[in-house]
Protein backbone atom coordinates (compact mmCIF):
# COMPACT_ATOMS: atom_id res chain seq x y z
CA UNK A 1 0.00 0.00 0.00
CA UNK A 2 1.26 3.44 -1.08
CA UNK A 3 0.29 6.15 1.11
CA UNK A 4 0.59 10.00 0.61
CA UNK A 5 0.95 12.98 3.57
CA UNK A 6 -0.28 16.33 3.40
CA UNK A 7 0.36 19.01 5.97
CA UNK A 8 -2.09 22.20 5.76
CA UNK A 9 -1.34 25.47 7.02
CA UNK A 10 0.02 28.96 5.88
CA UNK A 11 2.20 28.87 9.27
CA UNK A 12 4.24 25.79 7.08
CA UNK A 13 4.16 27.76 4.01
CA UNK A 14 5.20 30.84 5.71
CA UNK A 15 8.17 29.02 7.89
CA UNK A 16 6.58 30.20 11.03
CA UNK A 17 6.69 26.97 12.34
CA UNK A 18 8.68 23.96 10.75
CA UNK A 19 6.66 20.63 9.49
CA UNK A 20 7.31 17.88 12.24
CA UNK A 21 4.58 16.09 11.53
CA UNK A 22 5.19 14.43 8.31
CA UNK A 23 8.65 12.89 9.02
CA UNK A 24 6.71 11.42 12.46
CA UNK A 25 3.83 10.01 10.37
CA UNK A 26 6.33 8.64 8.05
CA UNK A 27 8.40 7.02 10.25
CA UNK A 28 5.09 5.32 11.44
CA UNK A 29 3.70 4.44 8.90
CA UNK A 30 7.00 2.61 7.56
CA UNK A 31 7.02 0.58 10.58
CA UNK A 32 3.22 -0.90 9.45
CA UNK A 33 5.17 -2.09 6.69
CA UNK A 34 3.91 0.16 4.75
CA UNK A 35 5.45 2.99 2.13
CA UNK A 36 4.95 6.46 1.88
CA UNK A 37 5.11 7.57 -1.71
CA UNK A 38 4.86 11.03 -1.42
CA UNK A 39 4.75 14.11 0.58
CA UNK A 40 3.52 17.99 0.29
CA UNK A 41 2.38 21.02 2.06
CA UNK A 42 -0.26 23.15 1.34
CA UNK A 43 -1.34 25.90 2.99
CA UNK A 44 -4.96 27.29 3.44
CA UNK A 45 -6.39 27.60 0.68
CA UNK A 46 -9.56 26.04 -1.00
CA UNK A 47 -8.01 25.91 -4.34
CA UNK A 48 -4.90 24.27 -3.73
CA UNK A 49 -5.80 22.01 -1.11
CA UNK A 50 -8.24 20.56 -3.58
CA UNK A 51 -5.81 20.45 -6.48
CA UNK A 52 -2.73 18.65 -3.72
CA UNK A 53 -5.23 15.99 -2.95
CA UNK A 54 -5.97 14.97 -6.00
CA UNK A 55 -2.25 14.78 -7.15
CA UNK A 56 -1.88 12.33 -3.65
CA UNK A 57 -4.74 10.17 -5.02
CA UNK A 58 -3.35 9.59 -8.11
CA UNK A 59 -0.16 8.32 -6.88
CA UNK A 60 -1.67 6.55 -3.49
CA UNK A 61 -4.16 4.45 -1.74
CA UNK A 62 -4.35 6.82 1.00
CA UNK A 63 -3.60 10.06 1.88
CA UNK A 64 -3.40 11.44 5.80
CA UNK A 65 -3.94 15.21 6.42
CA UNK A 66 -2.89 17.27 9.06
CA UNK A 67 -4.05 20.72 9.66
CA UNK A 68 -7.03 23.04 9.37
CA UNK A 69 -9.68 21.74 12.13
CA UNK A 70 -9.41 24.82 14.71
CA UNK A 71 -12.06 27.31 15.27
CA UNK A 72 -11.06 30.10 13.32
CA UNK A 73 -11.49 31.46 10.23
CA UNK A 74 -7.97 29.99 8.59
CA UNK A 75 -9.01 26.81 9.57
CA UNK A 76 -10.78 25.70 6.45
CA UNK A 77 -9.82 21.77 5.69
CA UNK A 78 -13.12 20.28 6.52
CA UNK A 79 -14.88 22.24 3.89
CA UNK A 80 -12.35 21.86 1.69
CA UNK A 81 -12.31 18.49 1.85
CA UNK A 82 -16.20 18.77 1.46
CA UNK A 83 -16.15 20.43 -1.55
CA UNK A 84 -13.33 18.39 -3.17
CA UNK A 85 -15.22 15.51 -3.28
CA UNK A 86 -18.80 17.39 -3.42
CA UNK A 87 -20.03 16.24 -0.38
CA UNK A 88 -22.80 17.75 2.09
CA UNK A 89 -21.78 18.95 5.29
CA UNK A 90 -23.38 18.17 8.84
CA UNK A 91 -23.08 18.86 12.33
CA UNK A 92 -22.57 15.44 14.48
CA UNK A 93 -24.31 16.36 17.36
CA UNK A 94 -22.59 13.83 20.06
CA UNK A 95 -19.88 15.54 18.65
CA UNK A 96 -20.46 18.60 19.74
CA UNK A 97 -21.84 17.73 23.24
CA UNK A 98 -18.30 16.51 23.76
CA UNK A 99 -16.60 19.61 22.93
CA UNK A 100 -18.99 21.43 25.03
CA UNK A 101 -18.44 18.97 27.78
CA UNK A 102 -15.02 19.65 27.39
CA UNK A 103 -15.08 23.20 27.99
CA UNK A 104 -17.02 23.00 30.58
CA UNK A 105 -14.81 20.40 32.34
CA UNK A 106 -11.93 22.86 32.15
CA UNK A 107 -13.79 25.83 32.78
CA UNK A 108 -13.02 27.20 29.41
CA UNK A 109 -15.36 29.95 28.00
CA UNK A 110 -17.57 28.58 25.09
CA UNK A 111 -17.70 30.35 22.04
CA UNK A 112 -20.01 30.03 19.20
CA UNK A 113 -17.15 29.17 16.46
CA UNK A 114 -15.88 26.31 18.15
CA UNK A 115 -18.99 24.25 17.08
CA UNK A 116 -17.60 24.54 13.80
CA UNK A 117 -15.03 21.60 14.71
CA UNK A 118 -17.98 19.01 15.26
CA UNK A 119 -18.82 19.28 11.52
CA UNK A 120 -18.07 16.74 9.43
CA UNK A 121 -18.49 15.83 5.73
CA UNK A 122 -21.02 13.34 4.96
CA UNK A 123 -19.94 9.59 5.10
CA UNK A 124 -16.90 10.75 7.41
CA UNK A 125 -15.57 8.31 10.49
CA UNK A 126 -14.88 10.34 13.23
CA UNK A 127 -11.75 10.10 14.94
CA UNK A 128 -11.55 10.88 18.39
CA UNK A 129 -8.91 13.20 19.75
CA UNK A 130 -8.27 12.14 23.30
CA UNK A 131 -6.10 15.45 23.56
CA UNK A 132 -7.84 18.27 22.63
CA UNK A 133 -10.80 19.40 21.28
CA UNK A 134 -10.83 19.08 17.45
CA UNK A 135 -11.84 15.45 16.34
CA UNK A 136 -10.57 14.05 12.48
CA UNK A 137 -12.22 12.35 10.40
CA UNK A 138 -11.58 9.26 7.81
CA UNK A 139 -12.85 9.51 4.69
CA UNK A 140 -14.00 6.63 1.74
CA UNK A 141 -14.12 8.25 -1.26
CA UNK A 142 -13.01 6.67 -4.93
CA UNK A 143 -11.83 3.49 -3.79
CA UNK A 144 -9.67 5.20 -1.91
CA UNK A 145 -9.19 6.87 1.86
CA UNK A 146 -8.53 9.98 3.19
CA UNK A 147 -7.51 10.71 7.19
CA UNK A 148 -7.64 14.79 8.35
CA UNK A 149 -6.37 15.01 11.88
CA UNK A 150 -5.35 18.08 13.98
CA UNK A 151 -2.06 19.58 12.96
CA UNK A 152 -0.64 20.30 16.88
CA UNK A 153 1.94 17.48 16.91
CA UNK A 154 1.20 16.49 20.15
CA UNK A 155 -2.78 15.81 19.19
CA UNK A 156 -1.32 14.12 16.04
CA UNK A 157 1.00 11.80 17.59
CA UNK A 158 -1.75 10.21 19.86
CA UNK A 159 -4.41 10.50 17.05
CA UNK A 160 -2.04 8.77 14.15
CA UNK A 161 -1.89 5.69 15.97
CA UNK A 162 -4.96 5.11 18.10
CA UNK A 163 -7.04 6.62 15.51
CA UNK A 164 -5.60 6.51 11.81
CA UNK A 165 -3.48 2.93 11.59
CA UNK A 166 -6.49 0.75 13.02
CA UNK A 167 -8.64 2.35 10.33
CA UNK A 168 -5.66 1.94 7.61
CA UNK A 169 -5.41 -2.31 9.30
CA UNK A 170 -9.16 -2.47 8.39
CA UNK A 171 -8.84 -0.91 4.74
CA UNK A 172 -5.30 -2.36 4.13
CA UNK A 173 -4.13 -5.60 5.69
CA UNK A 174 -0.76 -5.44 6.83
CA UNK A 175 1.98 -6.76 4.96
CA UNK A 176 2.88 -10.70 6.21
CA UNK A 177 5.87 -10.83 8.37
CA UNK A 178 7.08 -9.08 11.25
CA UNK A 179 9.03 -5.69 11.46
CA UNK A 180 10.65 -4.48 14.33
CA UNK A 181 12.95 -0.97 15.54
CA UNK A 182 15.68 -0.08 17.21
CA UNK A 183 16.77 3.25 17.88
CA UNK A 184 20.31 4.04 18.85
CA UNK A 185 20.52 7.59 20.45
CA UNK A 186 24.27 9.38 19.96
CA UNK A 187 25.88 12.90 21.34
CA UNK A 188 29.15 13.92 20.12
CA UNK A 189 29.56 13.23 16.72
CA UNK A 190 27.96 15.49 13.65
CA UNK A 191 25.20 13.31 11.12
CA UNK A 192 27.93 13.16 8.98
CA UNK A 193 30.97 11.60 11.41
CA UNK A 194 28.04 9.28 12.54
CA UNK A 195 27.26 7.92 8.67
CA UNK A 196 31.09 8.01 7.88
CA UNK A 197 31.55 5.77 10.63
CA UNK A 198 28.94 3.15 8.93
CA UNK A 199 29.68 3.03 5.89
CA UNK A 200 31.34 0.06 5.93
CA UNK A 201 27.97 -1.86 6.71
CA UNK A 202 25.84 -3.60 4.56
CA UNK A 203 22.62 -3.08 6.31
CA UNK A 204 20.50 -4.39 3.42
CA UNK A 205 22.54 -7.55 3.44
CA UNK A 206 21.52 -8.06 7.24
CA UNK A 207 17.96 -7.38 6.24
CA UNK A 208 17.73 -4.11 8.04
CA UNK A 209 17.15 -0.65 6.79
CA UNK A 210 18.67 2.55 8.62
CA UNK A 211 17.84 6.08 8.96
CA UNK A 212 19.75 8.86 10.48
CA UNK A 213 17.50 11.12 12.42
CA UNK A 214 19.49 14.52 13.25
CA UNK A 215 17.77 15.80 16.93
CA UNK A 216 20.20 17.95 17.90
CA UNK A 217 22.36 18.13 19.78
CA UNK A 218 21.96 14.39 19.48
CA UNK A 219 21.97 12.12 16.54
CA UNK A 220 19.64 9.55 16.39
CA UNK A 221 19.81 6.12 14.44
CA UNK A 222 16.62 4.28 13.88
CA UNK A 223 16.95 0.19 12.70
CA UNK A 224 14.14 -1.30 10.87
CA UNK A 225 13.87 -5.14 10.41
CA UNK A 226 11.05 -7.01 8.58
CA UNK A 227 10.89 -10.64 7.97
CA UNK A 228 8.94 -13.60 7.54
CA UNK A 229 9.45 -14.79 11.06
CA UNK A 230 9.75 -12.44 14.33
CA UNK A 231 12.70 -14.41 15.56
CA UNK A 232 14.20 -14.03 11.94
CA UNK A 233 13.80 -10.64 12.50
CA UNK A 234 14.94 -10.23 15.71
CA UNK A 235 18.27 -11.75 14.79
CA UNK A 236 18.94 -9.41 11.98
CA UNK A 237 18.29 -6.43 14.12
CA UNK A 238 20.82 -7.85 16.49
CA UNK A 239 22.97 -8.12 13.82
CA UNK A 240 22.56 -4.46 12.89
CA UNK A 241 22.75 -2.69 16.58
CA UNK A 242 26.25 -4.85 16.90
CA UNK A 243 27.23 -3.58 13.82
CA UNK A 244 26.62 0.19 15.16
CA UNK A 245 27.72 -0.16 18.53
CA UNK A 246 31.35 -1.55 17.36
CA UNK A 247 31.61 1.76 15.84
CA UNK A 248 29.69 4.17 17.55
CA UNK A 249 29.95 2.67 21.16
CA UNK A 250 31.68 5.84 22.74
CA UNK A 251 29.14 8.28 22.25
CA UNK A 252 25.47 5.83 22.40
CA UNK A 253 23.73 6.70 25.63
CA UNK A 254 20.68 4.96 24.65
CA UNK A 255 19.31 2.23 23.06
CA UNK A 256 15.54 2.92 22.74
CA UNK A 257 13.49 5.60 23.08
CA UNK A 258 14.69 6.71 26.88
CA UNK A 259 15.88 10.40 26.70
CA UNK A 260 18.92 11.29 28.60
CA UNK A 261 17.03 12.90 31.09
CA UNK A 262 14.66 10.00 31.79
CA UNK A 263 17.74 7.56 31.70
CA UNK A 264 19.17 10.18 34.89
CA UNK A 265 16.49 10.15 36.50
CA UNK A 266 15.85 6.33 36.52
CA UNK A 267 19.75 6.31 37.75
CA UNK A 268 18.77 8.73 40.41
CA UNK A 269 15.97 7.45 41.55
CA UNK A 270 17.44 3.60 42.35
CA UNK A 271 20.74 5.42 43.92
CA UNK A 272 18.42 7.82 46.11
CA UNK A 273 21.05 10.44 45.46
CA UNK A 274 19.46 13.88 45.41
CA UNK A 275 20.62 16.79 42.75
CA UNK A 276 20.32 20.69 42.85
CA UNK A 277 22.12 23.18 39.68
CA UNK A 278 23.43 26.37 39.68
CA UNK A 279 23.36 27.79 36.12
CA UNK A 280 24.87 30.70 34.68
CA UNK A 281 25.06 30.57 30.46
CA UNK A 282 22.22 27.67 30.70
CA UNK A 283 19.84 30.28 31.99
CA UNK A 284 17.69 27.57 33.45
CA UNK A 285 17.57 24.86 30.76
CA UNK A 286 19.35 22.00 32.85
CA UNK A 287 16.79 22.65 35.38
CA UNK A 288 13.86 22.82 33.11
CA UNK A 289 15.04 19.15 31.27
CA UNK A 290 15.38 17.56 34.67
CA UNK A 291 12.24 18.50 35.78
CA UNK A 292 10.34 17.55 32.08
CA UNK A 293 10.38 14.26 34.04
CA UNK A 294 7.66 13.44 36.18
CA UNK A 295 8.12 12.61 39.53
CA UNK A 296 11.61 14.72 39.57
CA UNK A 297 10.63 16.07 42.87
CA UNK A 298 12.05 12.59 43.96
CA UNK A 299 15.88 13.64 43.43
CA UNK A 300 15.66 17.38 42.32
CA UNK A 301 15.96 19.43 45.21
CA UNK A 302 16.24 23.24 43.66
CA UNK A 303 17.75 25.40 40.86
CA UNK A 304 19.70 27.93 41.20
CA UNK A 305 20.42 30.46 37.92
CA UNK A 306 23.01 32.80 38.92
CA UNK A 307 23.47 34.52 36.13
CA UNK A 308 25.75 37.63 37.11
CA UNK A 309 28.47 37.82 39.29
CA UNK A 310 26.88 39.26 42.32
CA UNK A 311 24.51 36.01 42.26
CA UNK A 312 27.33 33.58 42.18
CA UNK A 313 28.89 35.36 45.08
CA UNK A 314 25.74 35.84 46.75
CA UNK A 315 23.95 33.24 46.69
CA UNK A 316 26.56 30.09 46.22
CA UNK A 317 29.01 31.61 48.21
CA UNK A 318 31.91 32.06 45.29
CA UNK A 319 35.15 34.20 46.52
CA UNK A 320 34.67 37.81 44.78
CA UNK A 321 38.67 37.67 44.35
CA UNK A 322 38.36 34.58 42.43
CA UNK A 323 35.62 36.29 40.08
CA UNK A 324 37.90 38.61 39.73
CA UNK A 325 40.56 37.39 39.13
CA UNK A 326 39.82 34.30 36.83
CA UNK A 327 36.36 36.03 35.42
CA UNK A 328 32.78 34.29 36.21
CA UNK A 329 33.41 31.56 32.82
CA UNK A 330 35.95 29.61 34.04
CA UNK A 331 37.22 26.24 35.85
CA UNK A 332 37.58 27.74 39.70
CA UNK A 333 34.41 29.63 39.67
CA UNK A 334 32.53 26.45 37.86
CA UNK A 335 34.00 24.37 40.76
CA UNK A 336 32.88 26.96 43.32
CA UNK A 337 29.34 27.19 41.74
CA UNK A 338 28.91 23.22 41.96
CA UNK A 339 30.33 23.10 45.76
CA UNK A 340 28.08 26.33 46.36
CA UNK A 341 24.97 24.64 45.13
CA UNK A 342 25.51 21.39 47.00
CA UNK A 343 26.11 22.99 50.23
CA UNK A 344 23.57 25.34 50.67
CA UNK A 345 21.11 22.75 49.31
CA UNK A 346 22.17 20.04 51.33
CA UNK A 347 22.15 17.46 48.14
CA UNK A 348 24.38 14.41 47.57
CA UNK A 349 25.19 15.99 43.86
CA UNK A 350 25.38 19.75 42.73
CA UNK A 351 26.11 20.63 39.05
CA UNK A 352 26.74 23.52 37.55
CA UNK A 353 27.45 25.18 33.65
CA UNK A 354 29.05 29.15 33.01
CA UNK A 355 29.90 30.26 29.73
CA UNK A 356 29.35 32.38 26.96
CA UNK A 357 26.69 31.81 24.72
CA UNK A 358 27.06 34.79 22.56
CA UNK A 359 26.79 35.99 19.88
CA UNK A 360 28.56 38.77 21.80
CA UNK A 361 30.59 38.73 25.38
CA UNK A 362 33.33 37.00 23.44
CA UNK A 363 37.51 37.54 23.98
CA UNK A 364 40.49 35.82 22.44
CA UNK A 365 41.41 34.38 24.93
CA UNK A 366 37.66 33.31 25.96
CA UNK A 367 35.74 32.78 22.59
CA UNK A 368 32.30 32.60 22.20
CA UNK A 369 30.97 29.48 22.87
CA UNK A 370 33.39 28.80 25.65
CA UNK A 371 31.72 26.55 28.67
CA UNK A 372 32.42 24.79 31.96
CA UNK A 373 30.49 22.34 33.35
CA UNK A 374 31.29 20.91 37.01
CA UNK A 375 29.59 17.98 39.05
CA UNK A 376 30.38 18.01 42.72
CA UNK A 377 29.23 15.28 45.34
CA UNK A 378 31.38 16.00 48.18
CA UNK A 379 34.42 13.81 47.72
CA UNK A 380 35.57 15.61 44.20
CA UNK A 381 34.49 18.14 42.10
CA UNK A 382 35.33 17.77 38.24
CA UNK A 383 35.46 20.07 36.15
CA UNK A 384 35.23 19.94 31.88
CA UNK A 385 35.82 22.50 28.83
CA UNK A 386 34.21 22.64 26.02
CA UNK A 387 34.35 24.95 23.22
CA UNK A 388 31.33 25.59 20.88
CA UNK A 389 30.50 27.23 17.94
CA UNK A 390 26.96 27.16 17.52
CA UNK A 391 24.20 30.37 17.74
CA UNK A 392 23.33 31.56 21.33
CA UNK A 393 20.28 29.08 21.50
CA UNK A 394 22.17 26.02 20.18
CA UNK A 395 25.22 27.02 22.56
CA UNK A 396 22.61 26.76 25.40
CA UNK A 397 20.96 23.98 24.35
CA UNK A 398 24.39 21.91 23.75
CA UNK A 399 26.39 23.32 27.13
CA UNK A 400 22.59 21.49 29.14
CA UNK A 401 23.71 18.35 26.82
CA UNK A 402 26.91 18.16 28.34
CA UNK A 403 26.54 18.94 31.76
CA UNK A 404 23.77 16.03 31.74
CA UNK A 405 26.09 13.75 30.06
CA UNK A 406 28.30 14.63 32.59
CA UNK A 407 26.16 13.20 35.16
CA UNK A 408 24.80 10.45 33.75
CA UNK A 409 28.62 8.92 33.10
CA UNK A 410 28.96 9.81 36.79
CA UNK A 411 25.68 8.67 37.82
CA UNK A 412 26.52 5.17 35.38
CA UNK A 413 30.54 5.18 36.65
CA UNK A 414 32.12 6.02 33.28
CA UNK A 415 33.01 9.32 34.25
Amino acid sequence: MKIGILTIGNELMSGRIADTNSSFIAREISLQGWQVEIVMSVGDNFAAIKSRLHDLLTLTDAVICTGGLGPTADDITTTAMARAFDLPLFTDEAVLQGIKDRFAKYHFQWIENNAKQAVFPRGAEVIVNPVGTAPGFALQVRGKLVFVIPGVPSETQRMLPEGVIPILRRHFPQPVGHTLKQTIKTFGLGEGAVDKKLVDVNFEDLGVSVGFYPVFPENHIVLIARSDSREQAKKNLQKAQDEVTARLSDFIFSYGEQTLEEIIAAELTEKKLTLAVAESCTGGLIANRLTDVSGSSVYFERGLVTYSNEAKISMLNVPADIIEKHGAVCEETARLMAEGVRKISETDLGLSSTGIAGPTGGSKEKPVGTVYVALADGNQTVCRHHAFHWDRKRNKLVSSEVALMMLKNYLQDKA
